[in-house]
């Protein structure tokens, strides 16, 4: 358990003392205009979209553009996206034009997929679309990589 502060306060808590030692980290994946998300769920599932406008509590409005990510401006549940660190400078309801412009400013998409999240997502696809063969050739290398561990850890 953490030990309370000097004040008396928990050391999680935030209070204007100073003399936390350890402090709760901050949100800052925030809805807003211009941060880049994943969609989760849907026709669009996989793919990236950047948030456009703010509908209500729940809605966004999001584009792809479709000429680059295939996703089409829409409104969508925030239910269904998974918010990304990456965010654009973007003003709400910024053009197709505007976005295209600064999608290749930023490299947002080129600095996604080099994430571990984007990688992990990328060999998950790879495997479902695995032929019969593929998934066998696997299976053999597998075990002849479990052999090999083993026989270097007999050695020792």
């Amino acid at each position: 358990l953490a030990q309370g502060n000097r004040c008396g306060a928990p050391a999680f808590s935030s209070n204007p003392c100073g003399s936390c030692i350890f402090k709760m980290p901050m949100f800052e994946r925030f809805v807003q205009p211009g941060r880049v998300a994943l969609i989760t769920f849907g026709p669009c599932a996989g793919k990236m979209a950047t948030i456009i406008d703010i509908v209500d509590q729940k809605h966004v409005v999001v584009d792809g553009p479709e000429s680059v990510t295939g996703v089409r401006r829409h409104m969508m549940p925030l239910k269904r996206l998974s918010l990304t660190d990456f965010r654009m400078g973007l003003r709400r309801g910024a053009r197709e034009k505007t976005l295209k412009k600064a999608l290749e400013k930023t490299g947002v998409l080129k600095k996604w997929s080099e994430t571990a999240w984007a990688k992990k997502l990328a060999a998950k696809e790879a495997r479902a679309h695995m032929a019969d063969f593929e998934r066998f050739k696997l299976m053999v290398a597998k075990k002849k990589r479990s052999q090999a561990v083993k026989k270097a850890l007999k050695k020792k």
